[in-house]
């Protein structure tokens, strides 16, 4: 089986990204990381007849119609995600803390968002980014998240740092980029109880302000 690569789509994405050699790294997902996407999610299924049953920590598979309490298909649970990204994402409310924390660590680290959304929605997220504070560079990622990185960390020559919500996503940079410090990161305090720490993580930290403390010990102890 050939390894994953980058996706088409997210390679001028990456070329277009202007990365500091010798500077350490910040590679920030966005969703339950910086933006409170549960939240917002749930606000719209309720908007859409439909509601999310937290019974374990997955979207598709635990939407229902509001009026049947069936479950909705997966169809429909897709096209419902992809509304939300269309519709929403630039109201999205920000996760306390993230904007002030990247902020503190800018000061000795490059900042960059990858999120898996539609590419159609980069620019929202852009602008939400901006209005809250995050004015960083996003790249709009397809698939896993260890190409990417990868690519990232061989052009900054420096310590990176990855925080992500999902599991597969830490295994898929531990397999690619083995050398990238891994946090775990559930804003949601209802879906963080679903989850414990991801297998492949060095750290599982859901409060900015102790993953600012994180970064700056781990940059300091390396000499940076």
């Amino acid at each position: 089986m050939s390894a994953p690569r980058i996706h088409d789509s997210v390679v001028p994405q990456l070329e277009a990204l202007v990365l500091e050699e010798g500077r350490p790294l910040v590679i920030t997902d966005a969703d339950e990381v910086l933006f409170l996407f549960l939240q917002g999610f749930e606000a719209y299924l309720e908007d859409n007849g439909h509601y999310l049953d937290l019974s374990s920590f997955a979207l598709v598979g635990n939407i229902k119609n509001a009026a049947t309490e069936e479950m909705a298909p997966v169809e429909t649970a897709k096209d419902l995600l992809d509304g939300f990204f269309r519709e929403r994402t630039e109201t999205m409310t920000p996760v306390p803390g993230a904007a002030a924390a990247l902020t503190a660590l800018s000061a000795r680290a490059q900042v960059v968002v990858l999120s898996n959304l539609p590419e159609s929605s980069r620019g929202a997220r852009e602008k939400a980014l901006a209005l809250a504070g995050m004015p960083y560079p996003i790249v709009a990622n397809t698939g896993l998240k260890g190409p990417a990185v990868r690519h990232m960390a061989d052009i900054v020559k420096a310590p990176v740092f990855f925080l992500d919500d999902i599991p597969h996503n830490h295994t898929s940079v531990a397999q690619a980029a083995p050398e990238v410090q891994r946090v775990h990161f559930v804003a949601d305090p209802r879906l963080a109880r679903l989850i414990g720490p991801a297998e492949h993580c060095h750290h599982r930290v859901d409060d900015w302000d102790e993953v600012r403390k994180l970064i700056e010990q781990e940059l300091a102890s390396l000499g940076w």
